[in-house]
């Protein structure tokens, strides 16, 4: 609700910090997304500019601080089960949890998301204009593919970026990860503290950095109890899961413990399991990666090694923000730890 003292008038700049009790310099540099103001002045200026209805003439701003105030939030992806090859997967939990933790990272900052997929060369093609005829400040890259083509561009652009994961090559782009071969070990720990000896792993892609490490870690693990580890590909995908399953069923022997590289797919086994009569856990334990929506409410509900990505798509933001502020920045790599959520699917 505006305040009734600035309601006669569009609301300035003096009026927010009259109600926020700061100086008119200190509501500019909040307004301009400038980092070197107290979060509690922060706080106080955004709680006025919501009180006066305040909206920043971003026209204006952009004179003056010549930045648009927007940053491209571009979302690829690898071959979708549900479309054809390089088409974003939205039924991946991952994907929403991660635009949605950018977006929400980015509210209190005053700056705006374009959303843009960045599915094909032409795809890509455009959001590098957009970012190049200064229609945005940065780009934040959310992609299933570790050698998605858009990397590479922002980094020969010289366009302030910061990218989900570890790139699959060496390429000086900011990104934040998670120690995804300590999950893995922690998968794998978990397993076996539950007395599981007959273990196996359901793979992400090959070319999956992160999939690859999870599974180093588990066999990390695994070796260092003496016990073998069996395993099958998967996509990442609820079909391949299933699938993967199966293929391990067939093989024998019995298994007691199964890891599988994400949670998509560690529910597609559960489901193979228990069409098979093996019951979960009983029979069976079974551990994700992701610590996805779906977990706690699957049935059973899944133990799954997670993801901070909400921590993680919010630090993305301070990477790219700062990068805006300072453009000589060094290229920075933050990669978080991963912790192990037990329910009842071990």
């Amino acid at each position: 609700m505006a305040d009734p003292a600035t309601s006669a008038a569009r609301p300035t700049l003096e009026d927010v910090a009259r109600v926020a009790g700061v100086s008119r310099a200190t509501v500019s540099r909040v307004v301009n997304g400038r980092q070197d103001v107290a979060e509690h002045l922060q706080e106080l200026v955004r709680e006025a500019i919501a009180r006066t209805g305040y909206v920043p003439n971003r026209a204006a701003r952009s004179l003056v601080t010549r930045r648009s105030g927007l940053v491209v939030v571009a979302v690829g992806g690898a071959a979708s089960p549900h479309g054809p090859p390089d088409e974003v997967d939205f039924h991946d939990p991952f994907v929403g949890r991660a635009v949605g933790g950018i977006l929400r990272a980015l509210r209190p900052r005053d700056v705006d998301p374009v959303l843009m997929l960045a599915e094909t060369d032409a795809d890509r093609a455009r959001v590098l204009a957009h970012l190049q005829q200064g229609h945005a400040d940065g780009a934040l890259l959310v992609s299933t593919r570790p050698d998605d083509p858009l990397a590479p561009l922002l980094v020969d652009a010289g366009v302030p970026s910061v990218i989900f994961a570890h790139p699959a090559a060496p390429l000086p782009v900011s990104f934040v990860d998670v120690g995804n071969r300590e999950g893995g070990a922690l998968a794998a720990e978990h397993l076996v503290a539950r007395g599981r000896h007959r273990l196996a792993v359901i793979e992400g892609p090959p070319d999956v950095p992160s999939a690859q490490e999870r599974l180093a870690g588990f066999r990390d693990v695994a070796a260092r109890h003496g016990l073998p580890v069996v395993t099958a590909p998967g996509g990442f995908s609820f079909v391949s899961g299933a699938e993967a399953m199966r293929s391990l069923l067939a093989r024998g022997p019995e298994l007691d413990g199964v890891f599988a590289a994400n949670d998509l797919m560690a529910l597609g086994a559960v489901d193979v399991l228990e069409d098979a009569g093996r019951r979960v856990p009983h029979d069976v334990s079974v551990v994700g990666f992701d610590d996805s929506a779906l977990a706690p409410v699957a049935r059973p509900a899944l133990t799954s090694v997670r993801q901070p990505i909400e921590e993680m798509t919010a630090e993305m933001v301070a990477i790219l923000l700062a990068q805006i502020d300072a453009p000589e920045r060094r290229v920075t790599g933050s990669i978080f730890e991963a912790t192990l959520q037990v329910r009842a699917s071990s």
